[in-house]
């Protein structure tokens, strides 16, 4: 089945948003939030998404992915994620460069490019922000989904994701020398406003609870 590059688009943001919930399900407003759109412009692609049995929906209910508009998903997801590696570890792109270019790479359409960039990456399991890369059957190894925030004073654990994978936390993380595998211990959790002390490469820092929920540790 060829999809547009915006149809694609939206079954990834799907998968994203009902990924993130207990229920494997979205909302229009949350697509809509989701892709800075508005939900009238959103129901439109809806509708068009399930006339090609590719989403489950409703007018005013929830939204969700069928199976073969989840395997699309996940070829899409997959070609985005080997790209980002392709990128860091061939090309010396850093890790807060590359999910824009990706975006751009994950829409080329031979299953035998991505299958020979597979190989020829030698068959990564997870992306350069740790997110796990779906194989060739749509499988996904599950990760620790664990956040900094919810870490126990006085523990230390290793750095193995990060939820926002936008330029500006990577590149605030990259000014911290916070990477994939850094250690981080945590020192002391302040009631009033749920912030961190931590410590990183034998320094002590204060972070806000917004950073500690978006890095995923194990």
């Amino acid at each position: 089945m060829i999809l547009s590059y915006t149809e694609e688009n939206y079954l990834k943001s799907i998968y994203h948003l009902g990924n993130n919930s207990s229920h494997e399900q979205t909302s229009t407003n949350s697509i809509a939030e989701f892709l800075l759109i508005k939900p009238a412009t959103v129901t439109s692609m809806l509708k068009k998404l399930k006339v090609k049995h590719l989403i489950s929906y409703e007018r005013y209910g929830k939204v969700s992915l069928t199976k073969k508009g989840n395997e699309i998903a996940l070829q899409i997801i997959r070609k985005h994620r080997l790209w980002e590696v392709f990128l860091v570890d061939k090309l010396n792109f850093k890790w807060d460069e590359v999910h824009e270019v990706a975006e751009q790479l994950e829409h080329i359409q031979s299953e035998k490019l991505i299958n020979k960039l597979d190989a020829f990456l030698e068959f990564p399991t997870h992306d350069p922000h740790g997110d796990p890369i779906p194989d060739t059957k749509g499988k996904v190894v599950s990760i620790s989904k664990t956040t900094l925030a919810e870490a126990t004073v006085g523990s230390t654990y290793k750095v193995v994701a990060v939820k926002d994978s936008s330029s500006e936390f990577l590149n605030y993380l990259m000014q911290l020398h916070i990477t994939l595998s850094t250690s981080i211990k945590v020192i002391r959790k302040i009631e009033f406003d749920h912030s961190m002390q931590i410590q990183v490469n034998k320094k002590e820092i204060n972070v806000s609870e917004k950073f500690a929920s978006n890095i995923l540790i194990g």
